[in-house]
């Protein structure tokens, strides 16, 4: 896969999300919300690899993920 693939790519599971809105509010989502979700993961992604290349590291930690403080056990 390409990167220009990959950047287009849906990461996150739609039927996840739109379960979880409609849980919470008893709204609809719209299929846009899976392509503006993605952009938003790939940005913060983006900033933890920065992040933990700054830190000296090449493991991205949940710590590197802006308002990430949990950490995985």
């Amino acid at each position: 896969m390409s990167n220009e693939e990959v950047a287009k790519e849906v990461l996150i599971v739609v039927s996840k999300v739109k379960a979880y809105i409609r849980a919470r509010s008893g709204m609809n989502t719209s299929d846009a919300v899976a392509e503006a979700l993605s952009d938003l993961v790939r940005k913060a992604a983006d900033q933890a690899v920065e992040a933990a290349k700054a830190d000296g590291r090449k493991t991205v930690m949940a710590r590197d993920v802006a308002g990430g403080s949990v950490e995985a056990g």
